[in-house]
C-alpha cells in the first residue's frame, strides 16, 4: 500500500493508505470525502460544545433579541418544551443570543464533552505525528459517536433548525461562511504531488511506480487553485522579468486565485 500524507496548503491533514493501482478518478474524490468528513466532525464538535453549555438553538426570528424584545413581539420558542435534555435543564444564558440557555445538567454535559474529545482525537491532525492512518470508516465512527451522545442527552431530538441536527442530516448551510470556503467538493478535488497535478485519467502507480512501500506528500485543492510547490519559480531571483516590472512600477502583482 502506498501511504499518502495529505496536506491542504502547507498544513498536514491526515495519512491515508491506498493501493498503487488506485485510479486517480476515484482517489481524488475519496481524499476529498475524508477531508470534508473531518471538517464536519470539527464543526459538530464546536456546535455541540455550545449545545452542552447553552441548550438548543433558538428559532431564527428570536436570535439576538433581548427578553424585553421577545416579550414585546410576543415571540415564543415552540421547541423549548419539546427538546428538553435528559434529567432536566439548568439555565445558563447564551450572551450571544443563539441558544435558549436551557443547558443539560452537569452529568449530561459531561456525556457530550467526553464524546467531543474522543471524536476529535479520532480524526486529529496529531494522528499524522503518531503515524496513524485515517480512513472513511474512522470518520463515520466519529460522527456516529457524536450522534449517539446527542441521542442520549436529547432523546426527544433537536429542533430542525439546530446546526447540530442540520449537520447530522447533511442539511447544513455553509454559504457565506469561512467553514464553507474550507470544503472541497468531490467533483472539484485535485491532488498534486511534486508540483504536478495527478491526472484523473491515470493510476497512482503511473506517478510513483510499483513500490507499494513508499510514502508521498500530496496536496488536495480545488480545481483552478494554484499549486504552490513551485512557489520558488515566483521568487525574484528566478524571474527574469522582475527588473522590468519594477522599472514600470508593477512589482508584486499576483495573478490567479490565492
Amino acid at each position: 500500500m502506498v501511504r499518502l500524507h495529505v496536506k491542504r496548503g502547507d498544513e498536514s491533514q491526515f495519512l491515508l493508505e491506498v493501493a498503487g493501482s488506485a485510479r486517480l478518478a476515484d482517489l481524488a474524490p475519496l481524499v476529498a470525502r475524508i477531508y470534508n468528513g473531518r471538517l464536519k466532525v470539527q464543526r459538530l464538535c464546536s456546535e455541540m460544545a455550545e449545545l452542552a453549555e447553552h441548550g438548543v438553538f433558538l428559532p431564527y426570528n428570536m436570535q439576538g433579541l433581548t427578553d424585553e424584545q421577545i416579550e414585546e413581539l410576543k415571540l415564543k420558542d415552540e421547541w423549548a418544551e419539546k427538546c428538553v435534555p435528559s434529567g432536566g435543564s439548568v439555565f445558563k444564558k447564551d450572551e450571544i443570543g443563539r441558544r435558549n440557555g436551557h443547558a443539560p445538567n452537569e452529568k449530561m454535559q459531561q456525556v457530550i464533552k467526553k464524546t467531543i474529545e474522543e471524536a476529535k482525537a479520532l480524526i486529529s491532525k496529531k494522528q499524522v505525528q503518531a503515524n496513524v492512518c485515517i480512513n472513511m470508516e474512522m470518520v463515520k465512527d466519529a460522527l456516529d459517536q457524536l450522534r449517539g451522545a446527542v441521542m442520549i442527552v436529547y432523546p426527544m431530538g433537536l429542533p430542525p433548525h439546530d446546526p447540530v441536527r442540520m449537520e447530522f442530516e447533511d442539511k447544513e448551510d455553509l454559504s457565506g461562511t469561512h467553514a464553507g470556503l474550507e470544503v472541497i467538493e468531490e467533483s472539484e478535488a485535485q491532488l498534486w504531488w511534486a508540483g504536478k497535478e495527478l491526472k484523473e485519467t491515470k493510476l497512482l502507480s503511473d506517478y510513483v511506480g510499483r513500490n507499494e512501500k513508499t510514502t508521498i506528500i500530496v496536496k488536495i485543492q480545488k480545481k483552478l487553485e494554484e499549486d504552490d510547490d513551485d512557489s520558488f519559480l515566483n521568487a525574484e531571483w528566478a524571474d527574469n522579468h522582475a527588473l522590468k516590472r519594477q522599472f514600470h512600477g508593477v512589482k508584486d502583482i499576483k495573478w490567479g486565485p490565492r
